[in-house]
């Protein structure tokens, strides 16, 4: 199994690579389907064109040979230079992240935009990947934005192709991610009368070669299909099924209490997936989500791989260390257009902590990599997750978000409350905050080559935001040398 899940997903689709139609844009890049997206069009020598909000060095080094614009949905003015000589767009863009409130508004705006402007450029064609559901029964907030998202882009003269799924499974994706820690983490599983409504899911490898096979067919142009995997089945058989699998034996019973925003929220505490995450998706539960149609087999007749599958090889993936994208790397929304610290005034707020060592600043590196997900902080874990417990319960993204791999990091990964804002090979990691604060944090871990010692370094900055931000600072002071100090010397023993 692991020769085959190392092989890109498209190796066995019953379609040719045409790299001669053009220029293809790619919108939600970032994300968990967008980013796979990308690097099996990367390996169809598809010439390609990325929109992000915002550029890094980063992009380049896992994108390579392709050209990288910063665009907006939602600032129709920057939408022309990215849809420029597009030959097709993919439109991967949702603002689900933004929470219940909001996303609907900023959904719906967006692919306003991006009609008109893709109209304005003449792009060819649109592909467009939205939601199962039966648009003639009442559907939640998500469900209806996707419906609605698709509606908007087909108004125009652009033909779309629109490919509608249920929930995602596959390694890092949020539903696998939520099911996976109820399984592991709840005991007793109340199931409330929506969660025996029935689902069809879909491996993220299967999604991707639809995706990838609607393009190189031309007649797919301007038609609406549903997509998913061979099984339709309710979330409590998702659940039961998951629990096999890991061999855990847990008492699943059927609960009066249905209220989906409090089972939301409570289902988050025992996930690493943000509260306005599980709510928008839990909220999805009450409608049935399961392909109405089949004409997709027509055009396209992939062998998908079962629901059962898809866990083994999701699970398979994270043993390897092997995982490619996760929900988490477009979780803040806009993230990436965080203030740098090197883009603010030196902080006046600042715990340095430091030692002098003879180990290698390589195996310090390494060492230090290490910190944060299952492996935990080194030392003094409890006030870690103390921190993260405080910080779920108040909707933040908390500790036990974890991060995407355990090695072979990479900017604007995430480790647990924290995101990566800058790596240098044997030199520095730079985490910044995501937790909820009275200001804005970080954290730095660096090494400093010396004539006869290396300076091993931890510090904090701190750039509070009034009063209350200078309150927490100094609150929190003498837990930094109690913490600090004996996390530097832990890690630079382990090295």
């Amino acid at each position: 199994m692991k020769d085959y899940l190392d092989q890109p997903y498209c190796h066995d689709l019953p379609t040719l690579p045409q790299p001669q139609m053009g220029k293809i844009l790619i919108t939600g890049a970032t994300g968990y389907v967008g980013g796979r997206l990308v690097s099996e069009l990367i390996k169809r020598c598809y010439e390609l064109r990325i929109m992000v909000r915002s550029k890094s060095e980063e992009q380049f080094q896992r994108w390579p040979n392709t050209e990288i614009v910063e665009a907006d949905a939602l600032i129709p003015e920057s939408l022309d230079e990215a849809l420029k000589g597009v030959k097709v767009a993919y439109y991967l863009i949702h603002s689900l992240l933004l929470g219940s409130k909001e996303f609907q508004e900023a959904d719906l705006q967006a692919a306003i935009n991006f009609r008109k402007a893709a109209e304005k450029n003449n792009v060819g064609r649109i592909i467009y990947l939205g939601g199962l559901g039966d648009t003639s029964t009442k559907l939640s907030k998500h469900l209806r934005s996707r419906s609605q998202v698709a509606k908007e882009l087909s108004k125009g003269s652009i033909p779309v192709t629109i490919l509608r799924a249920a929930i995602i499974m596959g390694s890092g994706s949020a539903s696998y991610e939520i099911i996976k820690n109820l399984v592991k983490n709840v005991y007793i599983i109340p199931i409330p009368y929506w969660a025996r409504t029935k689902c069809q899911p879909i491996a993220i490898r299967d999604l991707i070669k639809y995706l990838v096979g609607v393009l190189e067919i031309d007649e797919t142009t301007g038609k609406t299909f549903d997509i998913g995997g061979p099984d339709q089945l309710s979330y409590k058989d998702m659940l039961k099924i998951f629990a096999e699998i890991l061999h855990k034996r847990r008492l699943f019973f059927n609960s009066f209490f249905s209220n989906r925003y409090i089972i939301g929220y409570l289902a988050s505490l025992f996930t690493p997936v943000p509260a306005r995450i599980v709510i928008s998706l839990i909220a999805s539960g009450a409608n049935e989500v399961i392909c109405l149609h089949n004409e997709i087999k027509k055009y396209l007749d992939i062998k998908t791989i079962s629901y059962a599958e898809s866990i083994v090889w999701a699970l398979d993936r994270e043993e390897q260390d092997k995982m490619r994208t996760r929900w988490s790397d477009s979780y803040p929304p806009a993230h990436e257009l965080a203030i740098k610290l090197s883009e603010l005034p030196p902080p006046k707020y600042i715990s340095s902590h430091s030692i002098l060592t003879e180990k290698e600043p390589s195996f310090l590196y390494n060492s230090f990599l290490h910190i944060g997900g299952e492996e935990g902080w080194a030392h003094s874990n409890w006030m870690w997750k103390l921190r993260g417990t405080i910080d779920k319960l108040l909707l933040g993204v908390g500790t036990s978000r974890g991060k995407r791999k355990t090695k072979r990091l990479r900017i604007n990964d995430v480790i647990d409350f924290w995101r990566i804002e800058d790596l240098q090979e044997n030199k520095r990691l730079l985490l910044r905050a995501e937790m909820k604060l009275p200001g804005k944090a970080w954290l730095e871990f660096a090494v400093a080559e010396l004539t006869s010692y290396n300076r091993f370094s931890i510090i904090a900055y701190f750039h509070p935001s009034g009063f209350m931000g200078r309150i927490y600072w100094y609150i929190f002071l003498p837990f930094h040398r109690f913490v600090f100090k004996d996390l530097i010397r832990e890690i630079e023993k382990r090295s």
